[in-house]
């Protein structure tokens, strides 16, 4: 290891440690020297598969972009940021000259650059550069390894607060308990929702979002045979609304829908739960092409939203409310790896647990000679 060793995916399960230049920085850039870095699922699946839609890996490309650490270098034009400041990264630069960017949505952006979304470098190296208005300052009472997860936490600030608009004594029923899914849970109750149920077929999993920011949790009924998809997804509807005590309308009615989950049965038996005029917002990403009962979403004037990465203000929200102590990050990160023990850190994040058994929920890989106790 000696200047810039770098984490690089050269094809589908082919990854090496290389050496890389150290990046030079323009006057409005900041160099970045990584520290904490999250495992993602789009990480993984580059990994396997080699693609995701139409990004497509065709040439070698550093993996990794929910990242932190210390600023080694700024740009003339940099005054928010010095040399020595622990930063959070946002990890998607965009055009600033769009008609989505201009209009306050640049997570919509064309031409954003993203790391480790092809042919765009990641994070997972000593040294990374990024445009300085996506680096926010950690507070002091953050760790490096909040500062990685503001990342995943964005990606819910998003979805729930932005796009859900969700308001304090709102009702939401968040599908599948992975990070995403749980972050969603607990910005709905740091923003104040008087019910937050969370809906997984796996036991573990809910019985850790109930420990940290479920109200309710709720199995669904294994599929009968000769079922289809619709069948069971209404099935499970009437199930959940009758286990929980869920009515479609009053105060007992789902406000927001949030599915993180990407299952075509859980985005089906979301919409039949939802309240009358209540929004649906989509997170997780699952099969391109799915059946939903429209009619349903129709009748019930839903606001069906999609929700992408993270927008204006996301990150500054986020950060915000972990500083306040509103959002504990910690009990997320189950497992922690040294920059050596990548391709470790990966099999055990594909596996979904580790050797002795633990359920892997947020993977860390600290930067090269950074240990897994430095924070």
């Amino acid at each position: 290891m000696s200047n810039n060793p770098s984490f690089v995916l050269r094809g589908v399960e082919d990854v090496v440690f290389e050496e890389r230049p150290i990046p030079e920085i323009s006057d409005d850039e900041v160099l970045v020297e990584v520290k904490k870095t999250g495992i993602c699922g789009s990480d993984v699946h580059y990994l396997q598969h080699g693609r995701i839609g139409d990004f497509i890996v065709k040439a070698p490309m550093v993996l990794g972009h929910e990242s932190s650490g210390v600023v080694s270098k700024v740009g003339k034009k940099i005054h928010h940021v010095k040399p020595g400041d622990r930063v959070a990264m946002e990890p998607g630069a965009t055009c600033r000259v769009c008609e989505d960017c201009k209009k306050g949505r640049y997570e919509l952006c064309p031409n954003i650059v993203f790391a480790a979304t092809p042919p765009y470098d990641g994070t997972l190296a000593r040294y990374y550069r990024i445009p300085g208005d996506l680096t926010y300052k950690l507070p002091d009472n953050l760790s490096l390894e909040d500062g990685a997860m503001a990342e995943p936490l964005a990606v819910g600030i998003h979805s729930v607060a932005n796009i859900g608009k969700l308001r304090a004594n709102q009702k939401v029923i968040v599908f599948g308990a992975g990070p995403v899914g749980l972050l969603c849970m607990a910005v709905a109750k740091a923003l104040g929702a008087s019910r937050v149920i969370a809906v997984d077929i796996i036991p573990s999993r809910l019985e850790f979002a109930k420990s940290y920011a479920a109200t309710d949790v709720y199995l669904p009924p294994k599929p009968l045979e000769g079922e289809t998809k619709l069948q069971y997804s209404a099935r499970n509807a009437k199930t959940l609304m009758e286990q929980l005590d869920i009515e479609d309308r009053g105060h007992k009615a789902i406000d927001l829908v949030v599915d993180a989950s990407g299952a075509e049965v859980s985005i089906q038996t979301g919409i039949l739960v939802a309240r009358q005029g209540g929004s649906y917002v989509q997170v997780g990403m699952g099969a391109p092409e799915i059946q939903i009962p429209v009619t349903t979403l129709l009748v019930k004037e839903l606001n069906f939203s999609g929700s992408l990465r993270y927008g204006p203000g996301d990150y500054e929200f986020g950060i915000a409310l972990v500083a306040q102590g509103k959002i504990d990050l910690k009990p997320l990160i189950t497992h922690r790896f040294t920059f050596e023990q990548a391709k470790e850190a990966f099999e055990t994040n594909r596996a979904g647990k580790s050797e002795d058994g633990k359920p892997v929920i947020k993977a860390i890989i600290s930067g090269p000679d950074v240990s897994i106790d430095d924070n």
